[in-house]
């Protein structure tokens, strides 16, 4: 009788929801699955397509330590072979071979179609933006966080960011990015995940034109490792002595 009644009062008892983590947790989450939060290198193929032309290609190497300081090397085309950006926060400069002073110019201008530098030197969302779970979708039977990124900075890439998250493991599945008139720049695509150093990683972005059918470039990430590296390479004076 006191088990039938203890059973009895179990099912009248309220079920706990389980509470969905905040914007700000989903975004962290999606950032560890881009990119490592430790120092880093990587290698980035750009293919850059327009309609009716022969499509161009870029190929640099990239060394990340945490997520404010980066060091592009551009080693295709030979052309421009030598090239190299550095990043401090929000400060970027170019390094030209044939300019002894380094340029200062923005994370918003383009690198190579519509890669713009900033695409390449940041992969900091939580850091960047206030992130917001605007809802959930299901597309292909999968469910998706689908957040609002409004910028922190006016210096970032990108004054507004619409982003799919995938629920069961947060890797990133689509974007949108604005500028601050409102006007869609440009989408991407995160694919062809793969193991890199311990977990699923994107290592293809396809970044499309919406206005112009056809119109794209292809990021393909590759050679992912782990390395230290140390304060003295993220500064103007060692960047003129970087070797290819």
């Amino acid at each position: 009788m006191k088990i039938t009644l203890f059973v009895v009062l179990l099912l009248f008892l309220p079920v706990p929801c389980l509470a969905h983590p905040s914007a700000e947790e989903v975004l962290g989450k999606a950032d560890e699955v881009r990119s490592p939060q430790l120092d880093y290198k990587v290698y980035v193929e750009v293919t850059s397509i327009r309609p009716g032309k022969e499509p161009k290609k870029a190929k640099y190497e990239v060394l990340i330590k945490g997520k404010d300081k980066t060091i592009i090397k551009t080693l295709e085309p030979s052309m421009d072979r030598g090239t190299s950006l550095l990043m401090i926060d929000y400060d970027l400069w170019v390094f030209l071979q044939n300019i002894s002073k380094p340029l200062r110019i923005s994370l918003q201008q383009r690198l190579i179609g519509e890669v713009a530098n900033g695409d390449i030197a940041r992969a900091n969302f939580s850091g960047d933006y206030n992130p917001k779970i605007l809802r959930i979708e299901n597309f292909t039977g999968k469910e998706y966080y689908v957040l609002e990124l409004l910028a922190k900075d006016e210096r970032v890439t990108y004054h507004r960011v619409i982003l799919w998250i995938q629920k069961d493991n947060f890797h990133p599945f689509r974007a949108e990015f604005y500028a601050v008139s409102g006007r869609i720049l440009k989408t991407c695509l995160y694919e062809n995940y793969k193991q890199v150093l311990g977990r699923l990683r994107p290592t293809r972005l396809v970044l499309d034109d919406p206005l112009v059918r056809g119109q794209k470039s292809i990021l393909e990430y590759s050679n992912m490792t782990l390395t230290q590296l140390p304060e003295k390479y993220f500064t103007k004076d060692y960047l003129k002595k970087l070797k290819y």
